[in-house]
């Protein structure tokens, strides 16, 4: 049976990535001063104006505006009314209220029956998070979602080195896989958009993007005489950034995940310390799924954690192999929760995540790529003992 299914991505100068930049940007400067530090911080641009919010106690001291400014000209954005030495920033921070503080210091385990090390945390919200791993690709992403990241990637590599001097820096990819039976077959439809200049023309654009891009990315065996090509359908894209639209962080988190092939549980990742779960939760439920599949308990694999602010605990644990398991889904949980620790604490130790690390994963994905400690595969050979 056939079936089509589409993911995308976005450069690092769509408006909404400018903000995640920003926000984890100014969350790895404050750790690299203070690891324990607790920070929220979003931000929001519009036109010529930032607006950077949220919650931060710490003991580092930043420059918030002056960070802002040199990661707005990193991306590109030299010129317009979005311009880093021109662009108006407002700051309206303030501390972590003491109320939510107070579940995160000490977790219900450790006030009511004084707990391990790991009960030393509680979870800094409620909520659900997510965690998937197929075997799809060889970092076990989706197909669909992994080659719209590297066509993003691509158009902000070719723009960067002068290769493609005329781009800009927003821009918006999408493709279409046909599966059979589940495998992919090929590809359907690859759709770009990417801002320019004005002198350059939409024709000379198209000829570029499917040399210069597409055929660097897309294997050359998944394309056929049926595959649709969508370059700037619009027919002009001369405005972008947040001059051309709003962007806020925390609002592209299907393209962070895992480009809509497994659910989310609607928290935003960037910005955030590592002891909001809706971040380090969702790492490790990542973790869990890569070293699942890795190891061959599965092809493909969605782990979900639950919790309650203030509890180390999780409240549950589901896992869904799409009955590719070698295992049942009951006994993949058993094992789930006897081999990872799920506890705040826990997680934030085993991924060592109190370093700045979080400024690269602000674009392009937060997983699938070498280097991060959530992509590591070091439990797949003790997790055969499973098999």
């Amino acid at each position: 049976m056939k079936k089509f299914f589409t993911s995308e991505s976005v450069t690092e100068g769509h408006p909404d990535k400018v903000c995640d930049n920003i926000s984890d940007g100014l969350l790895d400067a404050i750790l690299a001063q203070d690891p324990y530090a607790r920070t929220a911080i979003e931000c929001a641009a519009a036109f010529d104006t930032l607006l950077i919010m949220g919650e931060v106690t710490t003991t580092a001291t930043v420059d918030y505006e002056a960070t802002a400014r040199e990661i707005i000209k990193e991306i590109g954005y030299d010129f317009g009314t979005f311009a880093y030495d021109k662009c108006k920033i407002i700051t309206a921070i303030h501390q972590q209220s003491p109320d939510i503080a107070m579940g995160v210091n000490a977790s219900l385990e450790k006030k009511t029956a004084g707990g391990d090390e790991a009960d030393q945390l509680g979870a800094g919200d409620q909520g659900m998070m997510f965690g998937y791993a197929c075997r799809e690709t060889k970092e076990l992403m989706p197909l669909t979602l992994s080659l719209s990241h590297r066509l993003a990637k691509r158009l902000t590599d070719v723009r960067k080195s002068g290769l493609l001097a005329y781009l800009r820096p927003d821009g918006k990819t999408q493709v279409t896989v046909e599966y059979e039976d589940g495998v992919a077959k090929r590809v359907d439809t690859v759709v770009i958009s990417t801002q320019h200049d004005a002198a350059v023309s939409q024709e000379q654009i198209r000829e570029d993007m499917k040399k210069l891009v597409i055929d660097e990315i897309v294997p050359a065996h998944l394309m056929d005489e049926n595959t649709k090509i969508y370059i700037n359908p619009t027919g002009r894209f001369e405005i972008g950034g947040p001059e051309g639209d709003s962007g806020l962080t925390g609002r592209k988190i299907i393209v962070d995940t895992y480009g809509g092939r497994a659910p989310h549980g609607g928290g935003a990742f960037s910005g955030k310390d590592p002891t909001k779960v809706d971040r380090s939760a969702a790492y490790y439920c990542r973790y869990i799924a890569k070293n699942l599949v890795a190891a061959g308990l599965a092809d493909e694999v969605q782990i979900q954690v639950a919790y309650a602010i203030g509890v180390a605990k999780p409240v549950s644990v589901f896992v869904d192999s799409y009955g590719t398991g070698k295992l049942d889904d009951e006994t993949l949980a058993k094992i789930v929760k006897q081999e990872f620790d799920l506890r705040p604490y826990a997680i934030i130790k085993t991924l060592d995540l109190r370093n700045p690390v979080f400024k690269k994963t602000a674009a392009y994905g937060h997983f699938g790529y070498k280097g991060f400690s959530w992509e590591h595969t070091d439990r797949a050979d003790d997790l055969k003992k499973y098999l």
